[in-house]
């Protein structure tokens, strides 16, 4: 009876990870001053392992831990060589911890989880954020032959507490209609976001607070199933006044709208599969949460601050990227960066170029 009772909470455990190995080059990267970041190598690498216990049918819990500076939620990339000694500690954070309760058509975490609003890129939210809070969903059926489905997602995320009541966290909250449709050949997803009490400069370097209220419409078109062709579109606006704003720069005060473009050949979901995929975008300052969003595109960061984190909107450029799968459970991914800035902050234009060299492996 024992052995039984074992064997059934082991197969209640559900365990997850991945490795990463990256090989990095940096160079062009100039600053607003006019002079140029010294070009940079280098080696780095991330390790993720979770593991996930279900409680019953309908109750999941969770946890996952990566390697990452605590303090920079969007890189937990290391970087070979970086000051952590042969023998020395690594620096862990939490990924996640989430209570999940599924009633078929009606879903909700508490937590710390994944950012549970669909996307399709980083460049509005980074895939390293993990929003703590709650998010709630709802699955609908409609008996339409055109309509797949209709999912609607919502959550408030605190993003700094203050220590005070709700209403002066730093907080945002989200609500969200996808729409899949044609045997998925089509989907689209409005979204609107509201940001709260949001610090200029993160990681208590502000010097004042500012709100974001920003529509975003997302959706793709698949041209063709086999091999798949995709083209994909995001588009936001940021509907606050910041004209009033006198710590926001005059040139930066009406920089509120964005937009992504990308189109794709083939997929990585097993052996032998490729992948080569193009994205445009245009990113204007206050289109997304910078220290929210990726932090990819280029080498543009708050550490003139004394924060990590990076400041990847106010910019234009292109991604390319080129995938094979060798194993089930193993990718190669080459991707090309190429970014200018849209607005200087100094005399002269950011830009910058990059290229990497992934190798993924799932655990």
């Amino acid at each position: 009876m024992a052995i039984a009772q074992s064997d059934s909470t082991k197969s209640k455990f559900r365990f997850n990870g991945d490795f990463r190995f990256r090989v990095e080059q940096d160079w062009d990267s100039r600053k607003s001053d006019g002079t140029y970041r010294e070009d940079r190598s280098r080696l780095r690498y991330r390790l993720r392992a979770g593991a996930e216990y279900q409680l019953s049918p309908k109750i999941l819990v969770g946890a996952r831990i990566r390697t990452g500076d605590p303090k920079k939620q969007q890189d937990p990339q290391l970087t070979l060589g970086d000051a952590f000694n042969e023998f020395g500690t690594l620096p862990i954070a939490l990924e996640k911890a989430f209570f999940q309760l599924d009633l078929g058509t009606f879903k909700i975490w508490l937590g710390k989880n994944t950012f549970s609003f669909k996307k399709q890129n980083e460049l509005f939210w980074s895939d390293n954020v993990y929003p703590e809070g709650l998010h709630l969903q709802k699955t609908m059926n409609p008996k339409l032959d055109w309509v797949d489905h209709l999912n609607i997602n919502a959550g408030h995320f605190i993003l700094n507490t203050r220590g005070g009541s709700f209403p002066e966290d730093s907080y945002f909250q989200g609500i969200q209609l996808v729409s899949q449709h044609l045997d998925d050949r089509f989907a689209v997803w409005p979204s609107f976001y509201l940001f709260r009490n949001i610090q200029d400069i993160p990681d208590g370097a502000e010097t004042f607070f500012l709100d974001y209220s920003i529509l975003s419409v997302g959706g793709y078109v698949k041209l063709s199933r086999s091999p798949l062709v995709k083209m994909e579109l995001d588009w936001y606006h940021n509907f606050e006044n910041y004209g009033d704003n006198d710590l926001i720069p005059e040139n930066l005060q009406d920089q509120n709208g964005g937009m992504t473009l990308a189109a794709s050949y083939g997929q990585l979901n097993n052996k032998g599969d490729w992948l080569v995929k193009l994205t445009y975008t245009r990113l204007e300052r206050f289109a997304a949460l910078d220290f929210m969003a990726q932090n990819d595109w280029a080498r543009w960061d708050y550490s003139s601050f004394g924060s990590p984190d990076g400041r990847l909107t106010n910019l234009e450029g292109i991604e390319f990227t080129l995938g094979t799968k060798i194993e089930d459970k193993i990718a190669l991914k080459m991707k090309y960066y190429w970014v200018d800035q849209l607005v200087p902050l100094g005399t002269f234009k950011e830009n910058g170029q990059r290229i990497r060299f992934d190798i993924d492996i799932r655990i």
